[in-house]
């Protein structure tokens, strides 16, 4: 059996599982390439295979700065019913545009630098006092400690607040672009991002996948014989598109059932 590691590979494989060349399938080329294409696409929005946890980092410019100090948009309101009355809107433009393979930012790492606090800061003095040698401390504890102290620090300063949406490929990081961070700066964001099928080429040869683009296809080509329903070929052979439809809907139905129970990730990890 030939492993399909291409898109045009994966449907010459879809459609000889359909019975090519051995039977006609009355599906387009165009046809064929949509329907991949929305297979690809389930399958990263879906499938735990489809994406990766990846750690990106942006280094800040001046040219970010000014813009995220900067409106976007003017937009003037009138009241329906008091023509005087108008109110002005405006958006910031506190944003770094992301990659469009990125599907979900989870978070920004704190801007905290550890490596440069003083002898007055109290890891220092822990550090100092505690853990001369490490016989006298346990560890365990010690960690516990700064475990707290860290979470006191999320308490205290917080995380900036960010918004996502993968479909403008915008990071709306809500803070003051002016104080919090300088030119030069790294943000380090920890994002999901779905694989690239034309990098990755073992995508095309995924079992999950195969079989919903079979699928998928097999009912676009019930869907074209539909409309000849009825119609009696040469030979008295009858096309019956109806039952090819049904048959490939209750599969993909099947399909898309096993993808939420077996493959999907947790909806909160796929949040930002």
């Amino acid at each position: 059996m030939a492993e399909p590691l291409s898109k045009s590979t994966l449907k010459e494989y879809c459609l000889r599982a359909l019975g090519k060349p051995v039977v006609d399938v009355n599906v387009d080329d165009d046809q064929v390439d949509d329907r991949l294409d929305e297979g690809l696409q389930y399958f990263a929005q879906y499938h735990y295979d489809g994406v990766e946890r990846m750690y990106l980092k942006y280094q800040v410019t001046a040219a970010d700065i000014t813009r995220a100090r900067a409106d976007e948009t003017l937009t003037t309101v009138t009241d329906t019913a008091d023509s005087t009355v108008t109110a002005v809107f405006k958006e910031g433009k506190n944003y770094i545009p992301m990659p469009s393979t990125v599907m979900s930012v989870l978070q920004i790492f704190p801007f905290t630098d550890k490596n440069s606090m003083n002898m007055f800061d109290v890891r220092y003095q822990l550090r100092l006092n505690d853990l001369y040698d490490f016989s006298s401390t346990s560890i365990v504890h010690y960690d516990m400690v700064l475990r707290h102290l860290d979470l006191l620090d999320h308490i205290l300063v917080g995380e900036k607040p960010i918004r996502f949406n993968q479909h403008n490929n915008r990071l709306y990081i809500d803070m003051d672009w002016a104080n919090d961070v300088s030119v030069g700066d790294y943000l380090i964001m920890e994002t999901w991002r779905k694989l690239d099928p034309t990098t990755y080429t073992d995508v095309y040869n995924d079992i999950f996948l195969k079989k919903y683009c079979i699928q998928l296809i097999k009912r676009q080509w019930g869907s074209n014989l539909i409309k000849f329903g009825g119609v009696q070929m040469l030979g008295g052979v009858t096309l019956n598109g109806e039952q090819i439809y049904q048959q490939s809907q209750e599969e993909i139905t099947k399909l898309e059932e096993q993808i939420q129970l077996s493959y999907e990730l947790p909806p909160e990890y796929l949040m930002g």
